[in-house]
């Protein structure tokens, strides 16, 4: 028999490795296409777009700066974002901890 799952006051000691992809600026955030975005749980390319912001009279694309696959879209369509506020949680494939085979 395994041993029970020992939680401290601060949680357990799971680390998961995931990186936030951030709004560049304050406006409006909406989603990339279902054709040029992967959905949740597809891989996302460097650099690849996952949204654009449209903000005081300007738009900008929101940009993933690291392969991964897409864990969920923090934002909503139509949301009002702030600079700096997180849009989409990516699991990175470009760590080595991330390839099978590999150790952490």
């Amino acid at each position: 028999m395994s041993a029970p799952i020992q939680a401290g006051r601060d949680g357990d000691d799971t680390h998961i490795d995931v990186r936030l992809v951030i709004a560049p600026i304050a406006g409006t955030f909406q989603p990339a296409p279902v054709g040029e975005i992967t959905t949740e749980g597809e891989l996302v390319a460097l650099g690849g777009v996952v949204g654009c912001i449209h903000g005081p009279g300007r738009v900008e694309d929101v940009t993933s700066f690291c392969a991964g696959f897409l864990v969920r879209l923090l934002a909503e369509p139509g949301e009002r974002v702030r600079p700096g506020q997180p849009l989409a949680w990516l699991h990175p494939v470009d760590r080595p901890a991330t390839r099978p085979g590999t150790a952490a």
